[in-house]
């Protein structure tokens, strides 16, 4: 094997897959399923930690395979305990990833992509323009080297998919790694968030085990949606509301809505109300985040004042819905998706975009 080329990863293959891969290295089927245990019970990131595995089977192993676990390039922990993770992968690809400690639970919030291509106005990531999908390896690999780092966890942990990239542009990987993600962390556990690729919700529907579902919404109409969030204009709010009635929500699970909230944009109470009627008939929760100001390059954009903030909340319970207004985490270490890898690229000399 080359240097230029790369070994093939056993991390993102489901049983079946792995099976395939590991034919004529390994002559047990029982073998294969020791492999896959290592992986994804005991976060095994080497195979010389598989010492269930015969010596010469772990270099073979070792020689033909790899496990795509990150590289974790910087680590910032913040008063409150949020850790902000730069993550390096096999071709020099940047992600982040995030650990949120919260009393006795914890949530590892990840990425699906290493850049996006929707250019949201408010989004780090998005002033850096599309990269390339992770393979299901590379997401898995984001929850072994956390847990890994973490240590013992406490019964509770739970995964969001709120990191950098659109998880429903690259629906495929995105549901083997949940399926394999699933041995450890329950479906009720994990949550997807999208802005809403109706074409990747359709197939959704038809799973037969979903993730929760949260939705990047940010604004109670089109035209202001679509200037702030470009995919609007593909898929509008009457499209993905629709689909949205049909969606499956098992036991008392609800569909979380995101709304960022930003001033004199769409904090109005007017705008608490158009909110509230997009939200009939629908089992839904809204999630209000102030905008983090230093989460948006160049971008003229502030948070209202806290007044507004629980005005609006209040104006919506009014209306009978669950809101929660988010607290704000990681602050001091870059904590909107994106910033840290911003930094780091500033700092070898890239430059930041300084408007819209």
């Amino acid at each position: 094997m080359t240097n230029k080329e790369v070994a093939p990863d056993l991390l993102g293959l489901e049983p079946a897959a792995l099976a395939s891969a590991l034919d004529g290295v390994v002559d047990r089927s029982f073998r294969v399923k020791q492999i896959f245990a290592a992986l994804h019970h005991r976060d095994a990131l080497v195979f010389e930690e598989m010492t269930d595995l015969s010596k010469g089977l772990r270099a073979q192993l070792q020689q033909r395979f790899r496990i795509a676990a990150p590289e974790v390039l910087e680590a910032n922990t913040s008063a409150d305990g949020t850790t902000k993770y730069l993550l390096s992968l096999v071709d020099g690809a940047q992600i982040e990833a995030v650990d949120i400690p919260d009393g006795d639970r914890r949530t590892f919030c990840i990425s699906s992509q290493a850049g996006c291509a929707l250019a949201c106005k408010f989004c780090v990531t998005g002033y850096w323009g599309a990269g390339r999908d992770l393979s299901a390896g590379e997401i898995v690999g984001q929850v072994t080297t956390l847990r890994r780092r973490v240590g013992e966890l406490p019964k509770g942990l739970n995964l969001v998919f709120m990191g950098m990239g659109e998880p429903l542009l690259n629906a495929g990987n995105v549901y083997t790694a949940l399926k394999l993600l699933a041995e450890t962390i329950s479906w009720r556990r994990m949550t997807l968030s999208t802005v809403g690729i109706l074409p990747e919700m359709e197939k959704m529907l038809g799973w037969p085990k979903r993730p929760n579902l949260a939705i990047s919404l940010h604004a109670p109409d089109d035209e202001r949606r679509s200037k702030i969030m470009p995919v609007n204009k593909k898929y509008s709010l009457a499209d993905l509301l629709e689909l949205l009635h049909r969606y499956p929500l098992e036991g008392h699970r609800r569909i979380t809505f995101e709304y960022l909230l930003i001033r004199d944009f769409n904090d109005s109470p007017a705008d608490a109300d158009l909110l509230a009627r997009l939200m009939r008939g629908l089992r839904a929760k809204v999630n209000l985040i102030p905008i983090n100001q230093d989460g948006v390059l160049g971008a003229r954009m502030e948070p209202p004042s806290r007044q507004a903030v629980e005005g609006f909340k209040d104006r919506l319970r009014h209306h009978g819905l669950v809101a929660t207004v988010r607290r704000q985490r990681g602050d001091e270490v870059s904590g909107a998706c994106g910033q840290l890898r911003a930094a780091h690229r500033e700092a070898r000399g890239f430059r930041t975009p300084t408007a819209l």
